[in-house]
């Protein structure tokens, strides 16, 4: 049997990935060594200590994971609502989220399928691609794993920007469909997160 070659490409964006979850892996070492990730005291210190350019780096942070996959969002998610708390923690997540979501679809508009095998698995791709063939049940389909964490939102929004999906009915989904999923996600994790750290 023939061996399939991986393209340097895909190497290279799993190489990032594998760095990028190392590098979040060796945060949070340092973090539990130093107690940041075990007194709420030393971590809302750290976040005042940032202010600002804080927030900012971490919603440019949720923006980029959605554009180049490193981490599942969920994570994500969990550690705004950790740093920031359940209100703002929630709109940083969700800024930068759609955010990512609209540059994904952009990108996917403009380079078309042949980014999704290089970004994503072919068995992934395959599982989804019947979605496509009527263009009004994929909306729907795609509102509702929007709307709901139940499919690979990634993924999902790069292969919308595959399809004939407008801009305008893209952007709705993504502004309304969100804030349930995200609020799902953190308060979900959030409540995981206390069953671990009950001090917290």
């Amino acid at each position: 049997m023939k061996q399939q070659t991986v393209p340097i490409e895909k190497r290279a964006l799993q190489a990032v990935s594998l760095i990028g979850l190392a590098i979040c892996v060796a945060v949070a070492v340092w973090g539990w060594q130093t107690g940041i990730l075990t007194s709420q005291e030393k971590l809302q210190e750290l976040v005042m200590k940032w202010g600002f350019a804080g927030a900012l780096l971490f919603t440019v942070f949720q923006a980029v994971q959605v554009v180049v996959p490193v981490l599942p969002g969920g994570l994500g998610c969990l550690v705004g609502v950790v740093l920031f708390g359940p209100i703002w923690g929630f709109t940083y997540n969700y800024v930068g989220i759609c955010i990512g979501s609209l540059l994904a679809f952009a990108v996917a508009k403009s380079c078309g399928r042949p980014l999704l095998y290089l970004l994503f698995s072919e068995k992934t791709i395959e599982k989804y691609d019947a979605w496509t063939e009527k263009r009004d049940r994929f909306a729907k389909l795609f509102f509702w794993s929007i709307f709901l964490p139940i499919a690979p939102d990634d993924f999902l929004c790069y292969l919308a920007g595959t399809t004939t999906m407008t801009w305008k009915r893209y952007t709705a989904i993504i502004l309304l469909g969100k804030p349930f999923n995200i609020a799902l996600y953190s308060a979900g994790l959030a409540a995981l997160w206390k069953v671990l750290f009950p001090g917290f």
